[in-house]
């Protein structure tokens, strides 16, 4: 399973770090990725991570804003969120393709999920 932790309440502009632990899975051979979903939105892709950490794919709307990494002897996954902006408010998602397939940013191509961590962003 996958558990996320880190959400919260920041200000425009500000930083936070969202985790995501993995366990039951076999996590160093995963690609991960952080998915989100917003008020009214649809759930789209933010970033992926290859196993190993070697290739990252960031969707244009969190490039250089965001940083995913992973820590594979701790069965983690982490998504540093700098220069925050309300649009980014969202329920984060973390995913796991345990096959890891690299390149896909299609939901169904992940087995599994986390249960969500809330980010909100105050103007």
């Amino acid at each position: 399973q996958l558990q996320a932790s880190g959400g919260g309440l920041v200000q425009a502009g500000g930083s936070l770090r969202v985790s995501c632990a993995a366990s039951g899975l076999p996590f160093s051979g995963s690609t991960m990725a952080w998915f989100r979903r917003g008020p009214g939105k649809e759930r789209e892709f933010v970033v992926g991570i290859s196993w190993n950490g070697g290739s990252t794919d960031y969707a244009d709307s969190v490039k250089g804003r965001f940083t995913i990494s992973r820590d594979n002897a701790k069965n983690t996954v982490y998504l540093q969120m700098n220069s925050l902006k309300p649009e980014d408010t969202a329920v984060y998602y973390c995913a796991a393709d345990v096959h890891g397939d690299w390149g896909t940013r299609r939901p169904y191509d992940y087995d599994y999920w986390g249960q969500g961590t809330l980010v909100t962003v105050s103007s």
